[in-house]
Parts: structure tokens; sequence; C-alpha cells
């Protein structure tokens, strides 16, 4: 089966999970190529087992992932990592790594026996430690960053890798309000400039502010997908999250904003 030009990445028949426990049943998913693509659902939806599955993670139980029409189960994964990048819930540095160092482990899968670090793995690596401001922490050491900075330094790594699409999950968890939107900005910047995004995030309005494509997940199945703006309602909200809710267009960019209805007092 070919991809259309319009989906590199897609996902067909695909059932996955953890030991023998299926979490996610028979998907057919299509990530349009150059769009910021945002899962969104209750926790134990399936949401990052199937981010993990696109990134080759976790082993389909049945069905495939293919990335431009080829199975990734098939594709060496240093190939892979020159296609595919990812920015994992958790990361951990090595200890007393510094910034720098961490950022050029990104060109490690373009690097080939023999070949010496060249003017364009210096390139990359400059223009991804400018677009996440890190230029001034190369020297600091990692684990002595605020939160925000290390996040920025894992999101600068993944650009150093300079792959076409870019995997996050749960890019925003722990961060204060201003990094959460500091990271989102880059990432639909990122979008502007032609890279494909997929990102699994909790907070709904921040999902509807950014992405261009929203799938809505619950229990291990896919409940919408498309335009948040043509996707998300109020009766969407309560199926998946049980909650009800007004959705209104969001005042700075008339995105959808979903507003809690006030609670009930007897």
């Amino acid at each position: 089966m070919n991809p259309t030009p319009a989906s590199r990445l897609q996902a067909r028949g695909l059932s996955t999970g953890y030991d023998d426990r299926v979490i996610v049943s028979e998907l057919d998913v299509d990530i349009p190529t150059g769009s910021f693509t945002v899962i969104i659902g209750p926790n134990g939806c399936g949401k990052s087992t199937l981010l993990r599955s696109l990134a080759r993670l976790i082993k389909p139980f049945a069905g495939s992932v293919l990335l431009d029409g080829a199975d990734i189960a098939g594709i060496r994964s240093r190939d892979l990592a020159t296609r595919i990048g990812l920015l994992p819930q958790s990361s951990i540095a090595p200890e007393g790594i510094t910034v720098i160092d961490l950022v050029t482990r990104g060109r490690h899968p373009h690097q080939r026996m023999l070949q010496r670090w060249s003017r364009g793995d210096e390139e990359a690596v400059q223009a991804a430690l400018e677009r996440t401001r890190l230029t001034d922490l190369t020297t600091r050491v990692v684990d002595e960053l605020s939160g925000g900075q290390r996040q920025r330094v894992w999101i600068a790594m993944a650009l150093a890798q300079d792959t076409p699409l870019l995997l996050l999950d749960e890019p925003t968890t722990y961060l204060d309000i201003s990094h959460q939107i500091d990271v989102l900005d880059l990432c639909s910047a990122l979008q502007r400039e032609g890279r494909t995004l997929v990102a699994v995030l909790h907070d709904l309005n921040q999902a509807t502010r950014y992405a261009t494509n929203l799938i809505a997940m619950k229990g291990g199945r896919i409940v919408a997908r498309g335009n948040p703006t043509e996707v998300v309602t109020a009766e969407l909200v309560e199926e998946v999250f049980g909650v009800r809710s007004s959705v209104i267009p969001d005042p700075e960019t008339g995105t959808p904003l979903i507003v809690p209805a006030a609670p009930v007092f007897t």
C-alpha cells in the first residue's frame, strides 16, 4: 500500500500494547505531511502507546506502521533515525554532560564509519542551538539547568538530528506555563517551516490552539480526527472526557476554547 503524498507516516490495522495487554486495536492513522498533529484523550486511552508505535519503540501485535510506504519494521535503525526524531516522555541526561555534547549526539545517525565531523554537522548543531535559544548555555551541565531549559536541550538534540518528522511524547509535562508556551510556540514554528510534528498533549486548550490536525482517542480507539475547528465540540469533549462544557472561539486565536461547565451545588 503506497501512501498518498499528503501522508508519509501511516498506521494500518495497528494493534499493540504491553506484554499480552492490548491497548490500541486495529487503528488506521494518517499523519498529514507538514502538519502539527496532536493526540488527546483521557489517561490510559492509548495516546502514548500510539506515538511510541509510530516511532517503532513498541512492536505491533498486528498491522503495521508505514513510512513512505515501507513498513518501518524493515528499516535499519540508523536510517530510521535520519527520518524520524523522537522526544520521549522522560529523558535522562548522562551525568555531567554539557549542553553542546548532548545536542551533538543528535548527529550520530548521520555519521558513518571513518567519516569525520563535517561542516554540515557543525551547521546543523549550531542551527539547533540557535532555534532553541541555547547558544549562551553550551558549556553548562544539563542537570544544572531549569526544567524548561533542559527540555529545550532535548528538543535541540532532536533538531540537530535533522529529521523531517518529529514525535514528542508529552513535551510540556512538568513545565510551568511560560515554558509550556515556549515549547509549543517552537513546535508551531517548526511546523510552519515544513516539518511534520506529532505530539501527545494533556491540555485540551493548548491542543486546540496549536494543532493543525487533532486525533481524539478513548479506550484505545480514535473517536474523532481532523482540524480542531471542525471536530472539537461540546459533545466530543463530553464523549471523550466526560466533562460538560461550552466551546467558544478563543479571543486571541479564533481556535476552539473549551470552558468547563460551572459546578452545580445542591
